[in-house]
């Protein structure tokens, strides 16, 4: 360590007047700089899918990126800034204007929900982090969400992560519902996926989002669905009985089911549904689960965020055992356990009433 005076010194730490220089090469910084730029990137691949340029390339194999936002109405230094955030971390290869995939590519594009519903779906509550940490935050509407990015990233989470596997419970059921209804339906996309399948059937969608049901109400007219299907739009946990949920046969709940805990609260509102739906035949439940004996360092994508972000929100997020201990309290009986461990531990429950 030594003393200089002198006005600035390249490499070193000084200001006008004797200082103390310390040696600081910022081009060492690597393990920040990988990190630093990767969230710039996580931006960048929810911007990209949203704004259809992941789709574009992954159809075409390259864009220019004056001309997609000439063509998108974008200013164009921003967007070759969200290219070069993709380039940065090798999702993109860019060549002046010029974008083409990288390695990287296909798996990102495949995982874009993900990404979106960290930063766009859950931005807000990330970026709160220090005020919602603190006890005295901790009460009443405590953090804010984009329920419609949510609801977005979850319609496309859900094709990769349970889709093959609910419709592996459904062939097994042995009947087809008069009348399905899905609990926190979001965007309505499983809902509309069974009325395509059975015609005769019509469903209900519950949630407590009312934006999300405004796009699932418009997709299920684009669809030529709407006549078959209704929303309410109402909290799951403390929702008033209705004539129509009577005649449910199928209950099915996914990627929401978290919200009914802690234990107690968990009981109950299994209690109550078998009271709100009295004629329910079979209950899907699938959910993500809380991960159990994985090193901090080696979660997989999504899981980290996913836990993260409902410890900051104050939402018990159960083990796939903590489910299974309060199924016959509640009043219904496993059938079946479907194990996925995709990139949350996911799990569907098919239950039956007691």
């Amino acid at each position: 360590m030594t003393t200089i005076d002198t006005e600035t010194t390249v490499g070193t730490e000084t200001t006008v007047g004797t200082e103390t220089a310390l040696d600081t090469d910022a081009g060492s910084w690597t393990t920040a700089a990988r990190i630093y730029n990767s969230t710039v990137a996580s931006w960048a691949i929810s911007a990209a899918w949203e704004l259809g340029a992941l789709d574009e390339l992954g159809e075409q194999g390259a864009l220019d990126t004056q001309e997609f936002a000439t063509r998108h109405d974008l200013d164009p230094a921003a967007t070759l800034g969200m290219f070069r955030a993709l380039a940065s971390v090798g999702i993109v290869h860019r060549d002046g204007t010029r974008i083409t995939p990288a390695e990287s590519f296909a798996e990102i594009n495949r995982t874009r929900s993900l990404f979106h519903w960290l930063v766009r779906g859950s931005g807000e509550l990330f970026r709160q982090m220090p005020t919602v940490l603190r006890n005295e935050n901790r009460h009443g509407t405590f953090y804010q969400r984009d329920a419609i990015a949510i609801s977005r990233s979850c319609k496309e989470i859900s094709t990769f992560c349970y889709d093959a596997w609910f419709w592996t419970a459904m062939d097994g059921l042995g009947f087809v519902p008069r009348v399905a209804a899905d609990l926190g339906c979001g965007s309505g996309e499983r809902l509309l996926q069974i009325l395509r399948r059975h015609p005769g059937t019509r469903a209900i969608g519950v949630d407590i989002a009312g934006d999300s049901l405004k796009v699932a109400e418009t997709d299920a007219a684009a669809a030529g669905l709407g006549a078959r299907i209704s929303f309410v739009e109402a909290d799951m946990l403390a929702m008033d009985p209705r004539p129509e949920f009577a005649e449910v046969e199928l209950l099915t709940c996914f990627m929401a089911g978290h919200d009914f805990w802690p234990r107690e609260q968990c009981v109950a509102t299994l209690a109550r549904l078998r009271q709100l739906f009295p004629n329910v035949r079979r209950f899907l439940l699938g959910d993500a689960t809380r991960s159990v004996g994985v090193a901090d360092q080696d979660m997989r994508v999504f899981t980290l965020g996913f836990e993260v972000a409902h410890d900051l929100m104050d939402t018990f997020m159960p083990t796939a055992a903590d489910w299974e201990s309060v199924f016959a309290e509640g009043g219904w009986q496993l059938r079946r356990k479907h194990s996925i461990d995709m990139v949350a531990n996911e799990v569907i429950f098919e239950l039956e009433p007691r």
